[in-house]
C-alpha cells in the first residue's frame, strides 16, 4: 500500500458527497487502519480565531483586544463532519510537544490541545497555523476505494498551498499544480 499521508485530495466534479463538493483536504495519516485528513478550503462564516479563544475561556474580552490583528480575525475552518466541535490545528514544527503533537512530515504537525491555541494567541510560535473544527475520517480501504470510483484526485504536499495559499484559493492552486482547471476537470473516469 503506497500512503497517501501528507498529501492533499481534490474533490472531483462527481463526488456523491454534496459536503466535500469542491473541498480540498489535507491528509495527516493514510495507513492500513484508514485514513484522516481535514478540509482546508472551507471557512466558518461567522466564526473568527479570537471567538474560540473567548468560548473556551483562554481570552476574556478584554484581553483579547490586545490581540494581534492576525490572531483575532484568524478564520476558522470547517475540517470534517466528524467530531465537528473538536478543534485541531495544523501547524509548523517549531511548536512540538512531545505526546501531544503529531509529525504529519517533515514541515507539518498536527496538535489538537488547549496548550497550542495559547501559544497561537500568546507565543510567537508557531510561525503558521491553521485551525479547523471537525476531520475527515474514512475506513480501511474506504479511500482507495473513493479514489478509484473518481471520487478524488491525489495532488503532491506544496506548503504554499497550506500556509502561502488563501482558503478560498486552495482548491485552484491545488488544481493549478497538476495543470489542470476546474474547467478542464471531467467526471468520466478512464482505467488502465
Amino acid at each position: 500500500m503506497i500512503s497517501l499521508k501528507g498529501q492533499f485530495l481534490a474533490a472531483m466534479p462527481e463526488m456523491g458527497d454534496e459536503r466535500f463538493h469542491e473541498s480540498l483536504i489535507y491528509l495527516v495519516g493514510h495507513g492500513e487502519e484508514g485514513a484522516m485528513g481535514l478540509i482546508i478550503n472551507r471557512p466558518i462564516e461567522d466564526m473568527r480565531f479570537i471567538d474560540v479563544l473567548e468560548e473556551l475561556g483562554i481570552t476574556g474580552h478584554d484581553d483579547a483586544i490586545q490581540l494581534p490583528e492576525r490572531v483575532r480575525d484568524q478564520q476558522v475552518l470547517r475540517g470534517g463532519p466528524v467530531q465537528k466541535g473538536r478543534g485541531f490545528v495544523l501547524h509548523s514544527t517549531d511548536y512540538f510537544r512531545e505526546g501531544n503533537s503529531y509529525l504529519v512530515n517533515d514541515e507539518i504537525c498536527l496538535t489538537a490541545t488547549l496548550d497550542i491555541l495559547k501559544s497561537m494567541a500568546f507565543e510567537p510560535v508557531p510561525t503558521e497555523a491553521m485551525f479547523a473544527l471537525g476531520y475527515c475520517g474514512w475506513a480501511p480501504g474506504q479511500l482507495e476505494n473513493e479514489i478509484a470510483l473518481n471520487g478524488w484526485l491525489t495532488v503532491p504536499y506544496a506548503r504554499a498551498l497550506l500556509f502561502g495559499t488563501s482558503p478560498e484559493q486552495r482548491y485552484d492552486s491545488a488544481l493549478g499544480q497538476l495543470g489542470i482547471t476546474r474547467a478542464s476537470l471531467s467526471g468520466a473516469a478512464g482505467h488502465a
